[in-house]
C-alpha cells in the first residue's frame, strides 16, 4: 500500500513541477540574512506561510535574535515515531555582487539549475521536505508518522537562539521527538544520493594585534617600531606545525576514536583524490600526510579564514598598526567548543599576551553511529524516495547545529541531502540542479513512509 502511495507522490511532483518551481523562486526572491537583518521580519512570514501551506499548523517562536518557525501535525498512527524535521531560512549574505551571473535574490535558471542566494542552503532543500508533507497529505489524507518541522532563522550566525528554544519546547515526556531529520549540505561527489549520520562543530575566532598609534613609514620606522604583523604571523606559526600537527595545548582534546561502523562507512566511501584535486586547481592535500580522503573529515582541523593589515588594500610600504587573523576550527565527535575556546585562550595569554582574541559563531560536533535504531529504515526509504541506494556518510564536512537534537534530546539525526556537490553554497552564483530538489520531494516522502512502518 506504501508503495502505492510513494508512486503517488511522484505522480504529484510531475503534476506540480512548475508550480514546486515558481514556488521555490518565490521563497529565493525573499531576503532572509540574519547576519545584518535584510529581508526580516518579512522572511518570518514568508516560512510560516510556507509550513501553513504544507498542511501543518504554524507558530513563530520569538528568540532574543531571529525567531524560529515551527510547523505541527497530528499525531500519527499508534507505534510509529515523532519526527522533526530540521532546515533554516536564513541565508549568507550575497557578498561580491559583482561575481554574480545574475542578481543574487532574482532567481534564475540556467542549463538545468536555479540560482540564487539560499538555492540549496538551504531554501531549495527545507522547501523539497515541506513540499512531501503537502503531496502525501494531498494523495493520502494523512502523514504515515507524526511530525514536527523547525526552520532556524539564525543558523548562518551559529544558532545562538536555538538550544534554548529547543529545551523550552521539548521538555522532558511524551511530547519529544523520537529521530531528527535535516537535507542541507551536498550529495557526494560522485552525484550518488546520501545518508549522513554526523557534522563537525565550528569554533570560529578573530586574532588582533595591535603596534603603533597610526602606521608609519618603513623607512623612517623599520627597526625601530614594531610590526604588529610579523607578532601575528609568529602566533599563527606557533598555533600549528608545519606538517599540519596541532600545536595549541589542548586543542583535540577529547576526540572519539570512530566505531567499527563508522570506519567501515568511510571505507565503504568511493574516492576519486586526482579527480577532486585536478577541480581544485591543486597538487596536493593539506597536511598532514597519511590521512584518506575521508579520514579527513572525521578529524579536527584548523583553518586560517583570513589575514589583513587593515590597509584597505592599499598595500603602501608602512609598517601597519593593526594585523588581524579570523580563522575557525572545525570540531568531531568528543570535542566541546568551550574547551577549545579555553584551550585558544590560553596558547593566546602564554605566547602573545597583548594579544585580542575574540569569539565568533560556535557549534558542537555530533554523531549518530550507524548501529542506531531508525538507520536501516531510513536509508531503505531514502533509497526508495530517490530510486537509488544511498551512501552512508558518517560526517558532513561542514557544521550544522544538529548537537541541539541529538545530544539535548539524546535521539539519533540523519542527513538526506538533495543539492549537488557544486552548489556553490556561500559564494556568488549558489544554485541548485531543478531535477535534484524535485526528486528530493519524493525522496522526503520516501523517508516519512519507510519510519511509518511500510515500506
Amino acid at each position: 500500500m506504501t508503495r502505492a502511495v510513494l508512486d503517488q507522490v511522484s505522480e504529484w511532483v510531475a503534476a506540480h513541477r512548475e508550480e514546486s518551481i515558481l514556488e521555490w523562486a518565490d521563497w529565493i526572491r525573499q531576503p532572509s540574512v540574519s547576519s545584518d537583518g535584510t529581508g526580516f521580519p518579512a522572511a518570518t512570514e514568508y516560512g510560516a506561510e510556507l509550513v501553513r501551506r504544507s498542511g501543518l499548523t504554524p507558530e513563530v517562536v520569538e528568540t532574543a535574535g531571529r525567531p524560529l518557525v515551527l510547523g505541527t501535525s497530528p499525531d500519527g498512527p499508534a507505534g510509529t515515531p515523532h519526527v522533526l524535521i530540521y532546515g533554516h531560512y536564513d541565508v549568507q549574505p550575497p557578498g561580491p555582487l559583482a561575481d554574480w551571473r545574475s542578481p543574487p535574490f532574482e532567481p534564475e535558471i540556467r542549463d538545468g539549475r536555479m540560482y540564487g542566494r539560499g538555492t540549496g542552503d538551504n531554501k531549495g532543500q527545507h522547501l523539497a521536505q515541506l513540499l512531501s508533507l503537502r503531496a502525501l497529505l494531498e494523495v493520502s489524507g494523512s502523514l504515515p508518522c507524526r511530525v514536527t518541522v523547525l526552520l532556524d532563522g539564525e543558523e548562518e550566525i551559529g544558532s545562538p537562539s536555538l538550544a534554548e528554544a529547543v529545551r523550552h519546547r521539548f521538555p522532558d515526556g511524551d511530547g519529544r521527538p523520537d529521530l531528527a531529520v535535516w537535507s542541507d549540505g551536498p550529495v557526494h561527489e560522485s552525484g550518488r544520493a546520501t545518508v549522513v549520520l554526523g557534522v563537525r562543530g565550528v569554533v570560529a575566532f578573530q586574532l588582533r594585534v595591535t603596534g603603533a598609534v597610526a602606521p608609519l613609514h618603513s623607512g623612517n620606522w623599520g627597526g625601530i617600531a614594531p610590526n604588529p604583523a610579523w607578532r601575528l604571523v609568529h602566533l599563527l606559526a606557533s598555533m600549528r606545525a608545519p606538517d599540519g600537527t596541532m600545536l595549541i595545548d589542548g586543542g583535540h582534546d577529547g576526540v572519539t576514536p570512530l566505531s567499527p561502523g563508522e570506519q567501515a562507512a568511510f571505507d565503504a566511501m568511493p574516492a576519486d583524490v586526482a579527480r577532486v584535486l585536478r577541480e581544485l586547481g591543486v597538487d596536493a592535500m593539506e597536511p598532514p600526510a597519511g590521512l584518506g580522503y575521508y579520514q579527513r573529515l572525521s578529524q579536527p582541523t584548523f583553518t586560517i579564514n583570513s589575514l589583513t593589515c587593515e590597509d584597505a588594500g592599499e598595500h603602501r610600504t608602512i609598517i601597519p598598526n593593526v594585523a588581524v587573523a579570523k580563522c575557525d576550527m572545525r570540531l568531531v565527535g568528543g570535542q566541546r567548543a568551550a574547551d577549545v575556546m579555553a584551550a585558544i585562550r590560553r596558547h593566546v595569554a602564554r605566547h602573545d599576551p597583548a594579544a585580542e582574541v575574540t569569539f565568533g559563531a560556535a557549534m558542537e560536533p555530533h554523531r549518530t553511529l550507524p548501529e542506531s535504531r531508525y538507520t536501516e529504515t531510513v536509508i531503505r526509504g531514502a533509497e526508495a524516495g530517490l530510486g537509488q541506494e544511498p551512501l552512508l556518510t558518517p560526517a558532513l564536512g561542514g557544521s550544522l547545529p544538529i548537537a541541539e537534537f541529538g545530544d539535548a534530546l539524546g535521539i539519533p539525526c540523519y542527513g538526506i541531502p538533495f543539492a549537488n556537490a557544486d552548489e556553490r553554497n556561500h559564494a556568488p552564483n549558489e544554485n541548485m540542479e531543478v531535477d535534484r530538489f524535485l526528486r528530493g520531494i519524493s525522496g522526503a516522502a520516501g523517508v516519512l513512509l519507510a519510519l511509518g512502518g511500510a515500506l
